[in-house]
């Protein structure tokens, strides 16, 4: 299996849940596509299960524009500013801390640091917001891995189905052929979703610890 989740913002129920349901075995590979932080309620709880999830399976977790902007909110008053708005949901980050940027741990910083901006398998790329269509997937811009929207996904020149993030599709992933889009807004009242890109089966799961499942051709 090679697992790969949708952004969780601070979901931990449903990060749990997901867990729990799919039960990833320690040679599968978990790929978490970044956003763990914000708007949601325990982002410290999500950050400390990755942590817990990294000692004993095949993990990968890649850089949302999420955390690229706490990470940015610690080098200038404007990022800062820009964090703690309602726009990002920064300071519900900071209270599942206590309150303040002085309380998160070391160790989560370094998480958040050390976060892969894609990750590129035989069939697919993995990656938080898209890529450009026309360039290899290791020459992109930065902030395109951070922020490029669904939308805007084209055919990726190698021919690999990029899966993503980023950009909320509603109740369910979408499924382009060539793209998929796992963001279904788990913290506002939706599911966070998950695709095995092996076998094609898609678990959601939400806040009330409810699970479903499907098939990603179910979505063509």
């Amino acid at each position: 299996m090679k697992l790969v989740i949708g952004d969780i913002h601070g979901c931990l129920k449903s990060l749990e849940t997901m867990l729990e349901v799919v039960a990833p075995s320690q040679d599968d590979l978990v790929v978490t596509l970044g956003d763990y932080v914000d708007r949601g309620p325990d982002s410290k709880g999500v950050i400390d299960q990755l942590l817990k999830l990294k000692e004993t399976h095949d993990f990968v977790h890649l850089m949302g524009n999420h955390e690229i902007q706490m990470i940015r909110a610690l080098e200038t008053r404007e990022d800062q500013e820009r964090f703690l708005s309602g726009l990002c949901g920064g300071q519900d980050t900071l209270d599942s801390y206590g309150g303040g940027f002085e309380e998160v741990p070391e160790e989560h910083w370094e998480f958040m640091r050390s976060a892969e901006l894609y990750n590129e398998l035989e069939d697919h790329i993995l990656v938080h917001a898209g890529v450009e269509a026309h360039l290899p997937v290791g020459e992109q811009d930065q902030e395109t891995y951070y922020y490029q929207r669904f939308y805007s996904q084209e055919r990726h020149v190698s021919g690999k189905t990029v899966v993503c993030g980023h950009t909320i599709q509603g109740d369910l992933p979408t499924n382009l052929g060539y793209a998929v889009c796992l963001d279904t807004c788990a913290y506002g009242g939706g599911w966070l979703s998950a695709l095995d890109v092996e076998s094609g089966r898609i678990w959601q799961t939400n806040e009330k610890r409810e699970a479903r499942e499907m098939q990603l051709g179910d979505l063509v």
